[in-house]
């Protein structure tokens, strides 16, 4: 299949869904990439990399002219459709459920959309999920932003001017990218609690050298697909208070919870906030979402009396070199994912094929492609996004 990569245009986005690596590799396998110039300096490829690997080089729109496969980490523009090839399939995140008319306005474009965020999350695609990879950089950010941040070492140490005793960390949701703050906060030298609704998850932190914490909910937080699921009031309001004691006693605080399709929900609230103490910090990677924490700002790192908010977006892009790496490997599992096999020729077992098999091979009797093509032959077929516009079942 013929692959473009366009250049990122969203502001502050310096990742690309493409390494030299990733693209030598394909090549041999017999697929055409065609990379727009300058599409990865911001991660540290250089056009004459792509170009060694065996890319095409292109400018503008001409990237995507006879494309079978376009992968771009934002979806593009209503005014910048025209120049996509009708019948080929987009691979970005999508995040349907906050921009259904841009959904519908990539179905009548006649593109099949393969969501990065709504790959379904089942060991046969864990090679594919972006959003497992991303989740990895960004809670390495948030523990290298908390420490940052906060006006104290994380690590006990042994000085001539006395011990000075080991930063005290919660992190609060225990899916991927918690588990790695857990990590990288361990290996800074920090004393790390955890929570998580999901039981697993709490043996997860365990299992990474975190203290969990537990709590009492009289009800299960497992939700579909691994995810949390959103709680009852009164389950919130019990949750909320014993986190509340532990946020009171730490230094840094890093929030995690997000719930598919839902504003984040408020685990630190202006009380918690207002009794912390002076000089802490919260790192808040739901800030996209509305955030976990009461007084985040997305976009801002702000102060709430004598605490740090921390609200930064797109933590991801700050590491664009190995983020874009991982993506790039995502991409490539997809690529195998969607290339059909040659079909057998009848007969003798070295015959040349029956016939030649179509650049992409869209299953959607599998289940990773029907869980992930959110669009499809001038359709909406993401429910959730078919029931925000009024469109009914899923064709």
């Amino acid at each position: 299949m013929r692959i473009a990569i366009p250049k990122e245009r969203a502001s502050g986005e310096r990742r690309v869904l493409a390494s030299p690596e990733v693209v030598k590799r394909l090549v041999r396998a017999g697929h055409e990439w065609v990379v727009e110039r300058g599409a990865g300096l911001d991660a540290g490829f250089s056009d004459a990399e792509f170009e060694a690997a065996g890319a095409r080089l292109g400018e503008g729109a001409a990237v995507l002219a006879g494309a079978h496969l376009v992968a771009q980490l934002s979806p593009p523009a209503p005014a910048d459709l025209p120049a996509y090839p009708r019948g080929a399939v987009l691979v970005c995140f999508l995040a349907p459920a906050q921009r259904p008319q841009e959904v519908r306005a990539l179905a009548e474009a006649g593109l099949s959309v393969f969501a990065l965020d709504l790959i379904p999350r089942i060991t046969r695609a864990q090679a594919m999920d972006a959003l497992s990879s991303m989740s990895t950089v960004a809670g390495y950010r948030a523990a290298l932003l908390a420490a940052q941040h906060l006006g104290k070492f994380f690590p006990m140490l042994m000085t001539a001017a006395g011990t000075i005793p080991p930063a005290r960390v919660v992190v609060i949701g225990a899916g991927v990218a918690g588990l790695q703050a857990i990590a990288t906060c361990r290996r800074l030298g920090a004393v790390v609690e955890a929570y998580d609704v999901r039981a697993e998850a709490r043996e997860q932190a365990r299992s990474l050298g975190a203290e969990a914490i537990e709590v009492d909910l009289g009800e299960r937080g497992e939700g579909e697909g691994g995810y949390a699921r959103s709680l009852s009031a009164e389950a919130q309001a019990r949750l909320a208070a014993r986190l509340a004691e532990r946020v009171r006693a730490a230094d840094a605080v890093i929030t995690t919870a997000l719930v598919p399709g839902r504003p984040a929900p408020c685990l630190v609230d202006a009380a918690t906030v207002a009794a912390m103490k002076p000089g802490s910090v919260v790192v808040d990677l739901a800030a996209e979402a509305g955030g976990n924490c009461a007084g985040t700002r997305p976009g801002e790192v702000t102060r709430v009396g004598g605490v740090t908010v921390v609200g930064l977006l797109n933590l991801p892009a700050t590491l664009p070199a190995d983020a874009s790496r991982m993506l790039a490997r995502n991409l490539q599992e997809i690529v195998h994912h969607l290339t059909p096999r040659p079909p057998k020729a009848p007969g003798d077992a070295g015959a040349p094929p029956a016939a030649p098999p179509a650049p992409v091979a869209l299953d959607l009797a599998d289940e990773i492609t029907a869980g992930a093509l959110a669009t499809h032959a001038g359709e909406v077929r993401h429910a959730p996004t078919r029931a925000a516009l009024g469109l009914g079942a899923t064709p």
